[in-house]
């Protein structure tokens, strides 16, 4: 695979003049459609959104940033909102403070948007769709990264991230997991960049500043750290090799290069993440105490009423909890939306259900006779330890707590895209040559309309 001796087939598409005038077209498409979302959603039907938008408010009405405390979790009064009173009016949401441990960077760029605008919930949603943006362009750059010379997997891989119907309904409501995965995307594209030695020493401390951002912006995030230590390790030790390999040269050049050790490039990407980060930690630890250094202990204190794993299995056994932990995550994956609480049609399911195990199996045709390549190289030790480090994640923070929901899944939501877009185009191998761009597009459309169909004949009508 990648352009290694095992090659990812043309199609059609790759004769295009530019793969970027496509790539404008789903950002197009995206924008568009995430726009709607943003308008159209009823207010605050999005999970957790008045607690990320009482954060936004809090922020830029004292200038200082909030602190989680006991009692800003109102389990009775959430579910009063949620399932009873479907977020009347009548009912403030102010109460809904249990968001305020949440890192600061999303909340204290949204500031400006909020004091322009006085506060508008939509133009707080028009900003995380235009963040949710620079994920579809990164999406494209990491596949471009890894097949060069196949626009047709990075075209597909944005479509993908661009398309999925709850990732475009969580992109349109206001909470950090946009930030999250544009800092994350742009982390790994800077990571696929440096295992393709398509990087330039004096830009190392670009990783170091995204991956602090990346680190005041959401807690999930932190699964890019041992993947940047990954990457370093791999590539300061691809280097180690090149220099022996060419040890009897003397040029001024690879002088120069020698000159940085790798405890030199290590330091270039530790030190502005550390200076980003070390401040929001040492404050944390002055609020909530040593070692709470992200919040998420006090937290976990203070969202009493959440329904723990423990108390589900002591409620209804592990057969109950297993049955929805499969269901909602894949559900929700693809499209349960509002607070959960609006499902599509079973058939919806059914269809994304065997689209996914069609794409499963034509992933699996296309790896397995490359398995030894794939296992060996860089680039695929990366995309499948994102995943896999995503998934952990998941797993781990449902052992704690009632979370079935495939939104989690996201920040792995590139290499996901990617895996899918070359499991089908493994099919259309099958397809005379002229058809294949046509049968691989056919998804991605089918997607977009779903998008419409789900905003305005699930969402909107359950919702209002």
């Amino acid at each position: 695979m990648s352009d290694q001796p095992h090659r990812f087939n043309e199609i059609s598409l790759n004769k295009l003049r530019s793969p970027y005038a496509w790539l404008v077209l789903i950002l197009v498409v995206y924008l568009t459609v995430g726009a709607l979302y943003a308008v159209y959603t009823p207010p605050w039907q999005v999970p957790d959104e008045p607690a990320h938008y009482n954060y936004i408010h809090a922020l830029a009405s004292t200038g200082q940033f909030p602190i989680i405390e006991m009692g800003d979790y109102d389990q009775t009064y959430l579910t009063r909102l949620v399932f009873e009173e479907r977020f009347s009016p009548d009912l403030s949401i102010a109460p809904l403070t249990y968001e305020d441990w949440q890192p600061p960077l999303y909340y204290a760029l949204a500031v400006p948007v909020f004091l322009l605008t006085g506060g508008s919930l939509i133009a707080l949603r028009l900003f995380s769709v235009l963040l949710g943006a620079g994920v579809v362009v990164f999406a494209f750059l990491i596949a471009r990264q890894v097949f060069p010379r196949h626009p047709i997997a990075a075209l597909g891989t944005a479509a993908f991230v661009a398309c999925v119907p709850q990732h475009v309904a969580m992109m349109a409501g206001v909470n950090n997991d946009s930030l999250a995965e544009l800092l994350m995307a742009a982390v790994m594209f800077r990571v696929f960049q440096i295992s393709n030695f398509r990087f330039q020493i004096s830009n190392w401390g670009i990783v170091g500043v995204l991956l602090g951002f990346g680190l005041v912006t959401k807690l999930s995030f932190y699964i890019a750290v041992p993947l940047v230590a990954w990457a370093l390790i791999r590539r300061l030790t691809a280097d180690g090799g090149r220099r022996s390999a060419v040890s009897s040269q003397s040029s001024n050049a690879l002088v120069a290069k020698q000159k940085w050790s790798p405890i030199s490039q290590s330091v270039l990407v530790l030190v502005p993440a550390l200076l980003i980060a070390l401040p929001w930690w040492a404050r944390n630890i002055a609020v909530y105490g040593w070692p709470d250094f992200m919040g998420q202990l006090r937290h976990n204190a203070v969202v009493v009423g959440q329904p723990t794993s423990a108390w589900w299995i002591e409620q209804y056994g592990w057969g109950d909890l297993l049955r929805r932990f499969f269901t909602f995550t894949f559900q929700s994956f693809w499209g349960q939306f509002g607070w959960m609480t609006v499902p599509m049609a079973p058939r919806y399911y059914w269809v994304l259900g065997i689209l996914s195990l069609v794409a499963l199996i034509g992933f699996i045709g296309a790896a397995w006779p490359r398995r030894k390549y794939l296992i060996t190289n860089t680039h695929f030790q990366l995309l499948g330890a994102w995943v896999l480090l995503n998934v952990l994640m998941y797993l781990y923070y449902n052992l704690m707590f009632v979370q079935h929901q495939g939104r989690y899944l996201f920040l792995a939501l590139v290499p996901i895209g990617l895996a899918f877009t070359v499991g089908l185009r493994q099919w259309t191998l099958l397809l005379p040559r002229a058809w294949r761009s046509a049968a691989l597009v056919l998804p991605y459309l089918g997607l977009v309309m779903l998008d419409l169909l789900a905003l305005f004949r699930m969402i909107v009508p359950s919702l209002q």
